[in-house]
């Protein structure tokens, strides 16, 4: 009998060990030269026109107005911050517990954890003030590259999509799974930029690790389903 973990749909999904290593060397090659750039001021100009264009005179009355798109995306971008991200971390690891689906439970949990810990790394290695352009709505202490909102909400909900999609045999739901995760990141990280506590490189930088630290997570689940279905060991 094959593990709770496996199902025979999974073969579908990536099979190879270099999927997750490539994956994983991009991330780290995209935040190094991001962060080279930003280090040397390049982008400024662009970073600052797009904050700019974001408070245009009449999203700005609308946001001074009761219950406006201020108040929107003060609640837009809870949802990447860390108490939201594990409480949902947290929920669905109890969930993935109770149906014993261990695999998957013990790559949420690495994946989700190890992504905010290079996060934190990256952060302070680069340590790049917070913009001063338009005024900050929220309050924001820690270095401003990469987004944190951006990094985690990426890393979080598009690996617990990619890797619950890997336990779920209904088309139509891992489509919405990919669906509901795609729409929460981007909206997270459109927020950090409207509330002027993040430049726009801040947020690229951090869709771009966070979306690649979950596909090589989801190419590491893939590749132990396969072995696991295959009766292989996983080391040689």
């Amino acid at each position: 009998m094959l593990p709770a973990d496996t199902v025979i749909d999974e073969v579908r999904h990536p099979p190879w060990l270099f999927y997750a290593a490539g994956a994983l060397a991009l991330a780290v090659i995209v935040i190094v030269v991001l962060g080279m750039t930003v280090a040397r001021g390049q982008g400024a100009a662009i970073d600052r026109a797009i904050m700019l264009a974001m408070r245009p005179p009449s999203i700005v009355d609308a946001a001074q107005s009761h219950g406006g798109f201020r108040q929107v995306m003060i609640d837009i971008t809870a949802l990447g911050g860390g108490t939201v991200l594990t409480i949902i971390v947290s929920s669905t690891a109890g969930f993935l517990a109770m149906r014993r689906h261990w695999l998957t439970l013990g790559l949420v949990l690495g994946g989700t954890i190890s992504g905010s810990l290079a996060v934190g790394m990256i952060k302070t290695l680069v340590g790049r003030p917070r913009p001063s352009v338009i005024d900050h709505l929220v309050d924001a202490w820690s270095a401003s590259f990469p987004s944190g909102h951006a990094a985690n909400s990426a890393t979080i909900y598009l690996t617990l999509a990619l890797l619950l999609m890997q336990i779920v045999e209904q088309r139509m739901v891992r489509w919405y799974l990919i669906g509901v995760a795609v729409l929460l990141v981007t909206a997270i990280g459109v927020s950090r930029v409207y509330l002027g506590v993040h430049w726009p490189s801040d947020v690229l930088a951090g869709w771009s690790f966070g979306t690649l630290w979950a596909l090589a997570w989801w190419s590491l689940g893939g590749w132990i389903r396969l072995r696991r279905a295959q009766g292989l060991p996983l080391l040689p």
